[in-house]
């Protein structure tokens, strides 16, 4: 992976990052959104440490990796829930297991001890590296919502930090 590297993602950024995320929601399997948001809505719900890009020899943005709090109350200050989108010309090159590994990394320098995400079952590749990165499901949640007029289910997954105790 030497020609992919990733830094912190920027609003320069903000273009690519939501064209690779509409090319995700588009594809069916990433999420019940239809529509990426606008980066200000984007750029809102997000935490700003802990949001990465992957950018190939050229500069280009390849991937993103971004997590949002679970909720507002201080007990969950160290849970945070996380999302990853990789441009489909780069999948199956390991970028999203390098953008998981950055935002492990920051998430624990930064006291967060759970990073938790919601993947459909269709989406095999997403679950695999998830438990490849120590992620273990911990229920899968049935026809929770409705997505494109069919009801989907969701699987939970968390990583427990093992340097945070």
């Amino acid at each position: 992976m030497a020609d992919i590297t990733v830094r912190p993602m920027a609003d320069t950024d903000a273009d690519r990052v939501l064209a690779i995320y509409q090319v995700g929601l588009d594809a069916g399997n990433a999420s019940f959104e239809v529509t990426a948001p606008t980066w200000a809505a984007f750029d809102a719900a997000r935490l700003t440490g802990h949001r990465f890009v992957a950018v190939d020899r050229d500069g280009g943005v390849v991937g993103w990796i971004a997590v949002s709090p679970t909720s507002t109350r201080a007990v969950y200050a160290g849970v945070v829930e996380h999302s990853v989108y990789v441009d489909p010309a780069a999948q199956g090159r390991g970028v999203a297991r390098l953008l998981l590994d950055a935002l492990i990394t920051s998430t624990e320098a930064a006291g967060i001890w759970t990073i938790q995400s919601g993947i459909f079952p269709e989406n095999t590749a997403s679950l695999t590296l998830h438990e490849r990165a120590g992620f273990r499901v911990i229920g899968v949640r049935e026809r929770v919502g409705r997505h494109h007029d069919r009801w989907r289910d969701v699987v939970l997954l968390e990583r427990r930090s093992p340097v945070i105790t």
